[in-house]
């Protein structure tokens, strides 16, 4: 099972992924995930960039979008945690994608937690 770090930012309920383990990279390990965040009780999944496969930033392999979608029809919210400049630079396709994901809505890209308690309170999130 998933190990999680369980906090509260902006009075939401937050399940922090620990940096090491193994890769969020199929509809099998989504679906773990669930199962790990339904029994600890949090709205919000941090995922840090590391743990996500080269083809979840590829949006052309549909990865992110099936199991950020997954994530989403059962309830939850995703957010992914650190830098994702290196993927931002290679692909328009992927800017367009998080443009439209800091604009609000179940599931975003965030540098740190400071800026996720940002946008928990519906705050600007400025990107670096």
């Amino acid at each position: 099972m998933e190990r999680f770090e369980r906090r509260t930012l902006a009075g939401q309920e937050v399940l922090l992924a620990a940096e090491a383990g193994p890769l969020l990279d199929s509809e099998a390990a989504a679906l773990q995930l669930i199962g790990a965040a339904w029994e600890l009780g949090g709205r919000w999944i941090v995922w840090p960039v590391e743990r996500l496969p080269q083809a979840f930033f590829d949006l052309q392999s549909r990865l992110a979008g099936s199991l950020v979608q997954k994530l989403l029809n059962y309830g939850l919210r995703f957010a992914v945690l650190g830098d994702i400049q290196p993927w931002l630079a290679r692909s328009r396709a992927l800017r367009d994608l998080v443009y439209e994901t800091d604009r609000g809505g179940d599931w975003c890209f965030v540098h740190d937690l400071a800026a996720l308690e940002r946008r928990l309170r519906g705050e600007p999130v400025q990107r670096h």
